[in-house]
Order: C-alpha cells, then structure tokens, then sequence
C-alpha cells in the first residue's frame, strides 16, 4: 500500500502525540518535532507504505526527545489490562462451539488497542460485547490450510494484542501446530518487541523472533534474514494488525490478514466500515 496524502496529517499528529508523551509539558521540544516535521513532508517518498515512513518519521523524534520508547507506559498499561482478561475470555473460548474460531475473533478486536490512531476504541467492552463477524469463507479456508499445514507464523502487532493473541496461539497449539510468533526488533509507538513477549508469556507458548524492522509494520526489504528464512519456510502466514497490512498487502500473495479498519484511507481500501473486523486471503 503506498502512502497518500491522507496519511500525512495523521503522521504529524502521531508525532506530537509521541513528542508530548516523551517530554511533557516542554513546548520547546514539541515545537522542534513539529519543525522536523515539515521540514521531512517535501522528502517523504509517497511510493512508500506508510509503516515505512513512519518508521523513518519516529526515527528523528527519538533523536530529538531522546527517548527510545515514549509509549512504554502505555504498553505496559495495555499489557496488564489485557492479561487481567484473560481468565475470562479463555472461559468463553471453552464454551465456544468452535474454539479456535473465537480466538481469532478475540485476537482481532485486540487490534482496537492502537496508540497511533485517532479514534479511541472501547476494546475492553468490545472483548465481551462484539459478535464475531469473520468471513466465514475464508475462515474455513484457513481450517482448509491448517489440515494440511504443520508451521504457522503470525506476524504480531501491537501490545494488550499481544497478550490476547496467547489465547489463539494457545488453540493452534492444541491442534499440533508449530507456532512462531513475530515482533518488532525496537520500541515504535505501541508495536510489541520481545520484552512485551516475555511479559505476556508469549515466549513460553512458542518460538517469539524479531522481524528485525523498527516500523509499525512489516517492511519486508528492512527485515532480517533470520525473519526472512522463517517467513519463506512458513506453511501460513497470518499477518494481524492494520500496520502489517499497509506493508504487505501489494507485496505478497499467499496471506492471512486480521485486523480492525481504523482509518478513512483503509475504509477506501477494503470497502470496510471503520471499526470492523477484516479477515481474508490474499
């Protein structure tokens, strides 16, 4: 997906957003991000999936808050909360007449739970509240995929997510599955890394790698050639989150995305409605 025009206002205020958070209440710091800023907009390539100029944009403002992850509390906030769920919702999955279906539908309503967007979900009552209104074509093609598959990677999103993507995990475990668990290789808004893995338990459930990117997405000609590797040798690929989508929707046949449209651009995308669960093949 390149980047549009649309994307712009809405990289400017993730970045004073993330200025504010690093150094509160410093106007003069908030004004140099805001300054940057402009100064970056004339040599933005917009050929560009916005994942990868927003990992270039959040570069220049670690260097000028010099703070490495200015939304750590946030991620910490969301990780304890969506942890404290987990008895709950482990519960409705058991109940479930297709336990692995309700995982994936609990999984992507923890994709609401996104520092980087303007519109503040209520993903909490949505966990409890929301009907599952997965396609229900290309879940049975995912089934389909997993009888004859033996390795899924997921490629991983946001933190609270991460936490709640255990119990999915969890479920394609129980079906023999070997899992590998993909996160960020440094702190980028609230994407998770490795440590939020750790905290979650994520890494005591499956094999957890880095993509070896620092952008909320994955920009495959940044990767490792570690993630690479596994990327290639990968029976399925679910790729959860809006980010991920953005970087690999025109670059990759044979995918599963999961995520929640949460901009005006994807809703021209995907012909979906702000705030609705997608799930599908590519």
């Amino acid at each position: 997906m390149q980047t549009t025009l649309d994307c712009i206002p809405c990289f400017l205020r993730q970045a004073l957003k993330a200025g504010r958070l690093a150094c509160p209440n410093q106007e003069e710091v908030h004004k140099q991000i805001i300054y940057k800023f402009c100064e970056l907009v004339p040599q933005l390539d917009l050929t560009l999936s916005p994942p990868a100029l927003a990992g270039k944009i959040y570069g220049h403002i670690s260097k000028i808050t010099k703070q490495k992850d200015p939304f750590k509390e946030y991620k910490q906030d969301a990780n304890k909360k969506a942890l404290q769920m987990l008895p709950k919702l482990k519960q409705i999955i058991d109940q479930a007449p297709d336990k692995l279906k309700t995982a994936l539908h609990i999984s992507i309503i923890g994709n609401y739970i996104d520092a980087g967007i303007e519109t503040n979900f209520n993903w909490e009552d949505a966990l409890f509240k929301e009907k599952n209104t997965l396609d229900e074509q290309s879940f049975q093609l995912f089934i389909q995929k997993l009888q004859t598959s033996s390795s899924i990677m997921i490629l991983g999103d946001n933190t609270g997510e991460i936490a709640l993507d255990t119990l999915l995990v969890q479920e394609l475990k129980s079906k023999r599955k070997q899992v590998i668990y993909v996160v960020r290789e440094k702190p980028i808004i609230n994407d998770a890394t490795l440590e939020d893995a750790r905290e979650v338990g994520m890494t005591k459930l499956c094999e957890v790698i880095s993509s070896g990117v620092s952008s909320p997405g994955t920009v495959l000609e940044n990767c490792s050639q570690q993630f690479i590797q596994y990327f290639k040798k990968a029976d399925i690929i679910l790729s959860k989150g809006q980010g991920n989508f953005e970087a690999l929707i025109d670059k990759e046949d044979g995918i599963f995305f999961a995520f929640k449209v949460k901009c005006p651009v994807v809703v021209k995308l995907t012909g979906k409605k702000l705030g609705e669960s997608v799930f599908f093949y590519k």
